[in-house]
């Protein structure tokens, strides 16, 4: 998300717009964020820090409308979020880490626990 929008904003659009985005203007960034397959997993948090899991499911959009651009987002893609957000101590020890060291954008957890666990998550916890 752009720092200037409050922290969650951009989630908290997402999550209520079935969206996922990034607020970076980075060429790199946003190249890698557009060849993201279409069914990738993606965690976001809101502002009451509480996690949420979903799937990417469209293709690379410039943002589109000022409430878009407000919440921070440059980038969306459609996405479908499970009904539920998740705590702290819930998700895998990865996510958690990776959300702690405060990144901002969208970014690949390289961990094999992280993604089997996700998964897990995503077929026991279905939309």
């Amino acid at each position: 998300r752009d720092g200037a929008a409050r922290r969650g904003a951009g989630a908290e659009y997402g999550l209520s717009h079935g969206l996922v985005g990034i607020g970076d203007t980075a060429e790199a960034r946003i190249n890698r964020f557009a060849e993201a397959p279409g069914g990738a997993f993606v965690w976001t948090r809101d502002t009451g820090a509480a996690y949420w899991l979903g799937r990417i499911e469209g293709p690379l959009q410039p943002a589109d409308s000022d409430a878009q651009t407000a919440a921070g987002l440059t980038h969306v893609r459609a996405a479908r979020w499970l009904d539920r957000p998740f705590g702290e101590y819930d998700v895998p020890a990865g996510v958690a880490a990776t959300f702690a060291r405060g990144g901002r954008n969208f970014q690949r957890i390289h961990d094999e626990d992280v993604e089997r666990r996700t998964a897990e998550f995503w077929l026991f916890v279905r939309p």
